[in-house]
């Protein structure tokens, strides 16, 4: 079979939807030799790993004045020309005119639940394009039961077309000793002790709530810790960089930027915690990164990440901040405690690979063949 998947992500630095196409592709081609895959997209790719399987390749496709209204003409098109056996729209979308089977991953419905978080053009765009997209979808993919049953609910979907399948760390996380955690810290001006946060800066992940209850923490006395927050800036920030400048203890707050694999496993493996305060994720990959690493957890107590996270973490209200302060004190003032989620951090996360995950989306596939097969 020839099976291809949507390369958009990839034409910028990659966050969360990136990592998901890329790995996803690999465990793939990893799983079914004898098939053809490609990850395809009208854009330019960043420089990426080599991807190191002789059936799995990047197709930049070239597109003219009518051919670069991708989903509508480009896309279709070459999904024609090309004899494609089954589209992935990794990305919320597929094509619009049905040439082929295809699959869509829905990764959070955000936008539609949360509107207030996204800029406006965003949210108004997914309004019009998501049920669009899932009902020209055969099959679509959630990565957990709650996504998959808002999307059964709010995009009126017949459940036996939604199938939740969990994503997975990558294969580089996992514990690195602390001696080789300290170029990283040095060259990024990260003291011994440091509180960490991982994603894209943006009003989903709830950061003032962590920077108020970093606040608290300090205030009683953890005057040498620091809070580091990794990731690229996103949207709709400037409350949470004004609340930064007024909370006393801006000195005490890095924030990164976008940082490499190398450099989050650095951080992962020599944090004190890990906290993960988002008022809503379709999955939450870096909790189960951090975890992987053996970095100790304080997360969100919301169903996706609850379900990602098991007993191997500890779980505040997202938005009591009084609650997450007195969490982290008790977990820095105990390490005995540490000691024990890191274990079971580990242990948990080893559940979850890309080549199961792979598994079960052949699975998917298999079925929008058929479905596919009876509908035409």
């Amino acid at each position: 079979m020839r099976i291809a998947l949507d390369g958009i992500p990839l034409n910028q630095p990659l966050t969360g939807v990136g990592h998901y196409t890329v790995e996803l592709a690999r465990a793939l081609a990893a799983g079914s030799p004898h098939d053809r895959f490609e990850i395809v997209s009208p854009l330019s790719f960043i420089p990426l790993p080599e991807l190191s399987l002789s059936n799995l390749q990047l197709v930049k496709a070239s597109v003219n004045v009518f051919t670069r209204r991708w989903w509508t003409v480009g896309l279709p098109g070459y999904v024609q020309r090309e004899s494609l056996d089954i589209f992935h729209g990794t990305n919320f979308e597929v094509p619009l005119w049905r040439k082929c089977p295809t699959v869509l991953t829905i990764h959070d419905l955000s936008m539609l639940l949360f509107p207030a978080v996204h800029e406006k053009h965003r949210t108004r765009r997914a309004r019009r394009r998501l049920p669009v997209m899932a009902r020209a979808a055969d099959m679509i993919i959630t990565p957990g039961e709650s996504v998959r049953e808002e999307v059964c609910e709010r995009l009126q979907v017949e459940p036996s077309k939604v199938v939740a399948i969990p994503e997975a760390p990558r294969d580089l996380f996992r514990p690195l000793p602390q001696t080789e955690t300290l170029e990283t810290r040095e060259r990024l001006g990260i003291a011994d002790d440091f509180l960490l946060f991982v994603g894209t800066i943006e009003p989903r992940k709830n950061l003032p709530t962590l920077v108020r209850a970093f606040s608290e923490v300090v205030a009683n006395g953890n005057r040498s810790l620091q809070l580091v927050l990794a990731g690229r800036t996103g949207w709709l920030n400037s409350d949470l960089f004004e609340l930064i400048r007024g909370s006393g203890v801006s000195d005490r707050i890095k924030l990164t930027g976008y940082l490499c694999d190398e450099d989050l496993r650095s951080l992962y493996s020599s944090c004190r915690l890990f906290v993960y305060p988002s008022l809503y994720e379709g999955f939450g990959l870096p909790p189960l990164e951090a975890m992987a690493c053996g970095a100790p957890a304080i997360v969100s107590r919301i169903p996706s990440i609850m379900a990602v996270t098991g007993d191997a973490a500890c779980l505040v209200s997202p938005e009591n901040t009084v609650e997450m302060a007195q969490s982290v004190v008790e977990l820095l003032n105990d390490e005995a405690k540490r000691r024990q989620l890191s274990a079971a951090g580990i242990q948990r996360s080893s559940q979850f690979s890309w080549r199961r995950t792979a598994e079960l989306t052949r699975d998917v596939y298999r079925e929008a063949m058929d479905r596919f097969s009876k509908a035409n």
